[in-house]
């Protein structure tokens, strides 16, 4: 099966944490694959985003979400939840991206729907291929369904 290199895609990071931002965005940037990283600092800022970019036809929806779970005001489990009842956002891939290895907390965010739960890397050298992993299988090799309009 041959796969195409998409021209650009666009991931939407839901993290409070500045550090963990900037990890982002080092390693975004040191992917070849043209990566647009959005950032959103808790659930609700995220579904707002989201929203907003999915009710403007000039706007890109994210192609992907990393989403971290401890999150101020809106949380990652309360962002998976209402992402689902929301019709036309819901086959968004999220990806869980977190500190967290507790058995429930990975049960949890399968249970709402992640589409994988990755525990983030202390090392920022794997954290940056760990990202690359991340682009080339969701973007080079998995199809993904378009976002209803």
């Amino acid at each position: 099966m041959s796969s195409s290199k998409p021209s650009s895609v666009e991931v939407l990071l839901v993290e409070d944490n500045p550090g963990d931002v900037r990890l982002t965005q080092v390693a975004v940037d040191e992917i070849s694959t043209d990566v647009g990283l959005a950032v959103a600092t808790d659930g609700g800022d995220a579904l707002e985003q989201l929203s907003r970019r999915h009710d403007d036809p000039s706007a890109d929806v994210p192609d992907l979400v990393l989403l971290d779970l401890n999150l101020p005001r809106t949380g990652g489990f309360e962002f998976l939840a209402e992402l689902q009842e929301r019709e036309a956002l819901a086959r968004i891939p999220v990806l869980v991206l977190t500190s967290s290895n507790a058995t429930e907390d990975i049960v949890e965010s399968y249970e709402l729907a992640a589409n994988a739960y990755l525990t983030k890397p202390t090392d920022p050298d794997e954290y940056v291929e760990m990202l690359g992993v991340i682009v080339e299988f969701w973007f080079e090799q998995a199809a993904l369904p378009p976002v209803p309009a």
